[in-house]
Parts: structure tokens; C-alpha cells; sequence
């Protein structure tokens, strides 16, 4: 009964994972790439995503609660997990340890992010806009801090995407696995470049 329901909740990490917070990391990107065509294009688009009906509820629903459940059950992976370079071979096992590198570092970067524009500014009653941003982002510091948490989390997404694949038997074969080690290679630089682009954006007006 224990490892069944193991089993069952690695399979929902690993399902949530890609669903429903693999797809908002690029959404979430993609809105703040927006900020290259200016501070009223990422304004607009901000805007909106704030006044969707419920938007509290939905965020709770689909964003912050899968988050925390990955979090939790990935920190406690981290902790049990074994690496074995018989099993996975040289480059596998170091995409296994930069998953679990990545995801403890993502647990105090996305902490600290929502913290910094959820939780202070609603108790400070600002709004979410391009200033808010590029108050933060042109502090060296934190502009590094966020463009390690970018970084991670494209990869974290990426890297956790072709071990989706394997883990719900969609690549099964060493061919099928190659060929998405590829997909998801393009994938981490496609979004990665979404997410620096905009960090530059915001620190730099570039």
C-alpha cells in the first residue's frame, strides 16, 4: 500500500510538473517578455491577467498550491534519491543532480519572488507593473539572483519535461529518448531566451 501510493504521488509530481505549472512558467514568461515592446505593452498585458474574474481563486487552484505540493514531495525526492551512474550513465546522472540542485535553489527563489510582488505588494497596495519590475531587477544583486531563478526554472521545467515523457511511457525506447533530449534542448533555449530577454528589459531598457 506504501509504495503504491508512492508511486501514485510521483506520477502526480511529475504530471504536475509539466501540468499545470510547466505551462504557466511560459506563460508567466512570455507576459514578461512583453516588456521588450515597451512599459505599456507589459502594463496592458498585466493588467489583464489581474482583473480575470477570480483571479485570486484560480491562482490558488492552479498555480500556488500545485507548486507547493511539487515543492514539498521534490524536496523529500531530493532527500531519498540515490544517484547511480550505472543506471542512468554520465550525462543523465548530472541532468539528475542539476534537477535536484535547481529545485531546492527554486524553492527559496519562487518563495522570495512572491513574496516580493504578490505578498508585499498587496500589503502595500501597489500594482504588479513594469516600474515594480524595474525597481527590482536594476539592483545588480537581485538581477543576478532573478536571472539564476530564470535560468533554473526553464531548466528545471525542461529537464523535468523529458523525464515526464519517460516516466508516463511516451519515450520508451532509446531512439524515442534521444530525439526528445533534443525537443527539450530547444525548448530550455527557446524559454530561457523569453525569460532573459525580458530581465534585460526591465534592468536595462534593452
Amino acid at each position: 500500500m506504501a509504495e503504491q501510493r508512492e508511486f501514485f504521488f510521483r506520477r502526480l509530481h511529475s504530471l504536475l510538473g509539466v501540468v499545470p505549472i510547466g505551462i504557466f512558467l511560459v506563460q508567466h514568461l512570455f507576459i514578461n517578455h512583453l516588456a521588450v515592446y515597451g512599459e505599456e505593452a507589459f502594463n496592458a498585458a498585466a493588467g489583464f491577467m489581474h482583473e480575470l474574474p477570480f483571479v485570486l481563486l484560480i491562482e490558488t487552484l492552479v498555480i500556488y498550491l500545485p507548486i507547493l505540493f511539487h515543492a514539498v514531495l521534490g524536496v523529500y525526492i531530493v532527500i531519498t534519491s540515490r544517484y547511480s551512474t550505472r543506471r542512468y550513465g554520465f550525462f543523465r546522472n548530472w541532468m539528475f543532480a542539476l534537477q535536484r540542485f535547481t529545485g531546492i535553489f527554486l524553492v527559496i527563489f519562487i518563495a522570495w519572488h512572491i513574496w516580493e510582488t504578490r505578498v508585499q505588494v498587496g500589503l502595500g497596495n501597489v500594482d504588479v507593473n513594469y516600474s515594480l519590475m524595474e525597481g527590482i531587477l536594476t539592483s545588480t544583486p537581485m538581477f543576478i539572483f532573478y536571472l539564476l531563478g530564470v535560468i533554473s526554472a526553464v531548466f528545471h521545467f525542461s529537464n523535468g519535461l523529458w523525464s515526464f515523457l519517460v516516466t508516463w511511457g511516451i519515450t520508451q525506447t532509446p531512439k524515442s529518448q534521444r530525439i526528445s533530449t533534443y525537443v527539450c534542448l530547444i525548448v530550455f533555449f527557446a524559454v530561457s531566451y523569453l525569460g532573459v530577454r525580458s530581465l534585460l528589459a526591465f534592468a536595462y531598457g534593452v
